[in-house]
């Protein structure tokens, strides 16, 4: 998905989300997005494993290899964004970012595919997230059978992450997370990277992003009729918890939030933040940078200062 050009506005088609052709009977086209197979070459390995087949859900597991063997490594499981409704973790874009993540952090990765709305609206998405931790749960359970890859990973440090409608996932998967037992799994924290999320009445930034290269109005609110329940509006819970309340967030593990001022969603990261907080939920707020929504996906400096962030945290935590 490459950024358009100053001279581009979001009634034509360079923008993928402008793409998506609705059809009468609900069903949807989806545009062409490259894709990238698993590497099974150094310097960072990467091969898929299938998650739940009757769902078609799958993971690609990201190994840095010029780790030393005996180091063991944190690790991430990750989910890509796309407003519920595009891409996988085979997406050209978000192989490359995790490849670069595991590299630059380094750690294990886990990118976690879930099912696409319309087709699954949501609450499918989380279902099939909380499904990716089991299983990272069983893996570490059970160390005659666990995934040689997976023998590289420090279980103590574990954490989520997602960007955009992942940053939502990442967040939702983390509240449900706090009622399991994830034992050996210790959840250190959770990676809020522009995190997706709406509400009926317009912030700010939303109402000025008609024209937005990235996440254009028009698309933004497309992406939520075509995720969100049928009959619910974006003021949803799975949408905007800050509307519905947070209350459920008391006891959730630290959290880093990420912004950038020229992301449409920046108000909102904003309020969410600052309601965690209230909360009593430890928050590294970290929304002062410049740029536009996705920009870690397509300038490499960006995607570097990201991954130096979630290294002190990671590391940190």
């Amino acid at each position: 998905m490459a950024p358009m050009d100053s001279s581009d506005n979001p009634s034509n088609n360079s923008n993928l989300f402008l793409q998506i052709v609705e059809h009468p009977d609900g069903t949807i086209t989806r545009p062409f997005v490259p894709e990238s197979s698993p590497n099974p070459n150094p310097p960072v390995l990467s091969k898929d494993l299938p998650l739940n087949p009757s769902h078609g859900t799958y993971l690609r597991l990201y190994l840095p290899a010029d780790v030393s063997q005996s180091q063991k490594l944190p690790v991430v499981l990750f989910f890509h964004g796309g407003g519920f409704v595009l891409f996988s973790p085979s997406a050209a874009f978000y192989h490359g970012f995790c490849e670069a993540m595991a590299a630059s952090l380094p750690a294990l990765v886990i990118s976690a595919s879930y099912r696409l709305a319309p087709e699954t609206r949501l609450p499918g998405a989380y279902e099939d997230a909380i499904e990716a931790l089991l299983w990272v749960q069983s893996q570490a359970m059970d160390p005659a059978s666990i995934d040689p890859w997976l023998k590289r990973g420090d279980f103590s440090k574990f954490f989520l992450m997602g960007s955009s409608s992942g940053g939502n996932t990442a967040y939702h998967t983390a509240l449900r997370a706090k009622s399991l037992d994830l034992t050996p799994v210790q959840l250190s924290g959770v990676i809020l990277n522009q995190p997706y999320f709406g509400g009926v009445e317009r912030t700010q930034s939303e109402a000025s992003s008609k024209e937005d290269l990235m996440l254009p109005l028009r698309a933004n609110d497309t992406l939520w009729r075509l995720a969100l329940p049928i009959g619910s509006n974006k003021d949803h819970a799975f949408a905007n918890p800050v509307k519905a309340g947070l209350s459920g967030a008391v006891g959730m593990v630290k959290c880093m939030v990420v912004g950038c001022k020229g992301d449409p969603l920046l108000d909102r990261q904003k309020l969410f933040a600052e309601l965690l907080e209230k909360e009593g939920v430890e928050v590294v707020k970290r929304l002062n940078g410049t740029g536009f929504h996705a920009i870690e996906l397509f300038v490499p400096d960006k995607a570097e200062a990201l991954f130096k962030e979630a290294r002190a945290f990671v590391y940190g935590a």
